[in-house]
C-alpha cells in the first residue's frame, strides 16, 4: 500500500496529472503495468512514434538527443507523457542505465480511462491550458 501511494504522489507531480484528484490518480495508476527492465535497455527512441508514458519507480535512465547526453532521470521522474495525447515522435532517446523499475500507461488504456472518467480528461484539459498561457507568457517576454 504504502508503495501504490507513492506511486500515486509521483503522478501526480506530473503536469498533464496535477489537477487530477486522488480518486481520478487511482484510476490512472490501476491502468498501468509495473516493469521490470535491464540496464542498457532502449525505453524510446528520439524520431519514433510514442504510445506511451512511463514513470520510474527504480533505477536511472539516460536521456539523449541528436545522440548527446541531456539528462539523467531518476526514481519519482517520468517521460512520454506527451504521447498518451499524440503519437506524436519522440524528442529523445531514453536508455536504462541501470537495472529500472518503471510504471507503464500505454495510450489506449489511458483513452479508457479518459471514457470512463471525462472529468479526468477535463481536469487534464485545464492543466494542459495553464501550461500552454505559461510557455506563451514566457515566449513574450
Amino acid at each position: 500500500m504504502r508503495t501504490r501511494d507513492i506511486y500515486l504522489d509521483h503522478l501526480a507531480q506530473v503536469p498533464l496529472f496535477s489537477t487530477c484528484s486522488r480518486k481520478d490518480l487511482q484510476k490512472l495508476g490501476k491502468a498501468s503495468d509495473e516493469i521490470e527492465v535491464k540496464q542498457g535497455k532502449v525505453l524510446v527512441e528520439e524520431g519514433k512514434p510514442g504510445h506511451e508514458f512511463f514513470l520510474i519507480e527504480d533505477g536511472t535512465a539516460e536521456v539523449r538527443r541528436n545522440n548527446r547526453k541531456v539528462a539523467t532521470l531518476a526514481r519519482g521522474q517520468f517521460f512520454g507523457e506527451l504521447s498518451l495525447l499524440d503519437r506524436g515522435p519522440r524528442s529523445a532517446t531514453v536508455v536504462a542505465d541501470t537495472d529500472m523499475t518503471l510504471l507503464v500507461l500505454g495510450q489506449r488504456e489511458f483513452s479508457g480511462v479518459m471514457g470512463d472518467a471525462p472529468s479526468v480528461a477535463q481536469k487534464m484539459l485545464g492543466a494542459m491550458a495553464g501550461r500552454l498561457r505559461e510557455a506563451d507568457t514566457k515566449a513574450l517576454h
